[in-house]
C-alpha cells in the first residue's frame, strides 16, 4: 500500500505504508518531530509524551529486534505515526514477541518506509516541526494539494492539553524494579521511602527507577489536588513526563505551587520540569524543533560534568524567567537551553532530559539517588 506523508509548508513524499492504514477521508495527523535515537523505537513508539506527535526515525533500519513487553513504556503505541528509512524484514533478538509493522496495526497507528528522512530531517531542522498528516488514500481520489489543505486545518501544539488523554483513570501501586536478565545477581533495596508520582504521561522506567532506589510508588492522575496527593502520606512527590503545551496544564501548575507551599520534597522530569519552572512564576517557551534522541549532551554546572541523555520534549523554561527564583544546575551544550533547575529555599530541583535511559545512556541515573537523599534529609 503506498502512503503519503504531507507537511504544511506544502511538501508531500510518498513511500511504502505499514502498520495501520490511516483514517480514511482524514489521515492521521501530529506534529512531525525527528529523533536521532539510533536504538530504543519501542520506547520512543510507547512514551506517552509523544501523543499528537508524529515521529520521524533518523536511523536507516528500524524494526531489527522486533518487539517485547519488558521495554514498553507505556501499555501501547503513543505516536500518531511512525515514519523511518527502511523497516527491517527480519526480526533477530531472543526477547522478541512480535513485529513493530503488527502491532502498530493492532494499535490503529500508521506507518510510512521508503521515504528521504535525511532530507525531511533537514527541512525540519531549518524551518523548525511542522504539522504533518499521513494518509494512505488513493491519490486519484485525495490530491497532494487536499492532503496540505487538511494538515493547514489541524491544531498545533501550542495551548493543547494532552495530558488529559494519556494520564491514568485512578490511583494505582507500582512495584516493578527495573529489568535484568535471570543470571544477573542485584541486590534489590528495601523500599523504605514513600512517593507520590503524578501521572502526566509517565514512562514506566521512571517507575522503575524510583523503585530501584528504594521507593514505594503510587501514581496518582494529572488532575489531583495537591491536599489529596498530601493525604497519601508522601515522603517525596514526583512529577513526570507528558505531551503537550506546559502552560496549557494549568491544574498541574495549581497543585505543583500548593505542594510548594507544603515544602515537600519535589523531583520533576521533562514536563513535570516545566510545571515546577512555571508553578515559581517562570514561563515557557516552543523550541524550533525540540530535542528528541538518546545522545544530547548536557552539562551539570556543578560538577562541570558532560552528561549523554536521552531527551523529547518541544517546550523550554525560560532562564531568564527564573531569576531569583530557582538556581541553573544544568544546561544544553548545543543550544544553551535549560536542562535543570534547583530551589536554594527548599528541597526540589528537576530536569528536562530523562535520566530513566530509556532510550539512552545511563550517565544521568545518579539523579534518582539525588532525590533519595533529598527526601531522607527531610528525616
Amino acid at each position: 500500500m503506498i502512503g503519503r506523508l504531507a507537511l504544511e509548508d506544502g511538501t508531500v513524499v510518498r513511500g511504502k505504508a505499514f502498520g495501520a492504514p490511516a483514517p480514511e477521508g482524514s489521515g492521521a495527523a501530529g506534529e512531525v518531530v525527528f529523533n536521532t535515537a539510533i536504538t530504543g523505537y519501542e520506547e520512543v513508539v510507547t512514551d506517552p509524551s509523544y501523543r499528537g506527535q508524529i515521529v520521524l526515525m533518523t536511523a536507516p533500519e528500524i524494526g531489527n529486534v522486533g518487539w517485547n513487553a519488558e521495554d514498553l513504556e507505556s501499555a501501547r503505541p503513543r505516536a500518531a505515526g511512525f515514519v523511518v528509512r527502511e523497516l527491517s524484514p527480519v526480526v533477530s533478538n531472543w526477547r522478541s514477541r512480535a513485529t513493530l509493522d503488527g502491532v502498530l496495526a493492532e494499535a490503529g497507528v500508521p506507518g510510512l518506509e521508503g521515504v528521504d528522512t535525511r532530507a525531511l530531517t533537514r527541512r525540519l531542522r531549518e524551518g523548525g516541526a511542522m504539522r504533518g498528516l499521513i494518509s494512505t488514500a488513493d491519490p486519484a481520489k485525495l490530491s497532494d494539494a487536499a492532503l496540505v489543505d487538511l494538515v493547514r486545518k489541524t491544531p498545533s501544539l501550542e495551548g493543547r492539553d494532552l495530558v488529559r488523554e494519556v494520564t491514568c483513570d485512578a490511583i494505582y501501586k507500582w512495584d516493578q524494579r527495573s529489568w535484568r536478565h535471570a543470571e544477573d545477581s542485584v541486590e534489590k533495596r528495601p523500599l523504605v521511602r514513600h512517593v507520590v508520582a503524578y501521572d502526566y504521561g509517565i514512562k514506566h522506567n521512571i517507575l522503575r527507577m524510583l523503585v530501584d532506589a528504594g521507593c514505594r510508588v503510587t501514581v496518582v492522575p494529572a488532575s489531583t489536588p495537591a491536599a489529596d496527593a498530601l493525604a497519601l502520606g508522601p515522603d517525596g512527590v514526583f512529577l513526570s513526563n507528558g505531551p503537550g503545551d506546559p502552560a496549557a496544564v494549568t491544574y498541574a501548575v495549581d497543585a505543583c505551587r500548593e505542594l510548594l507551599a507544603a515544602r515537600v520534597p519535589l523531583f520533576g522530569i521533562c514536563l513535570g520540569h516545566q510545571i515546577l519552572g512555571l508553578a515559581l512564576g517562570g514561563t515557557t517557551y516552543k523550541l524550533k524543533f525540540g530535542h528528541h534522541g538518546a545522545n544530547c549532551p548536557v552539562m551539570d554546572l556543578g560538577t562541570r560534568k558532560v552528561e549523554i541523555t536521552s531527551q523529547n520534549h518541544g517546550f523550554a523554561v525560560d532562564v531568564a524567567s527564573l531569576a531569583g527564583k530557582a538556581e541553573l544546575t544544568h544546561v544544553n551544550l548545543n543550544d544553551q537551553t535549560v536542562e535543570g533547575m534547583r530551589l536554594t529555599t527548599q528541597r526540589a530541583f528537576s530536569v528536562q532530559y530523562h535520566p530513566e535511559a530509556s532510550p539512552g545512556p545511563h550517565d544521568a541515573s545518579y539523579l534518582f539517588e539525588r532525590f533519595m537523599r533529598l527526601i531522607e534529609s527531610r528525616g
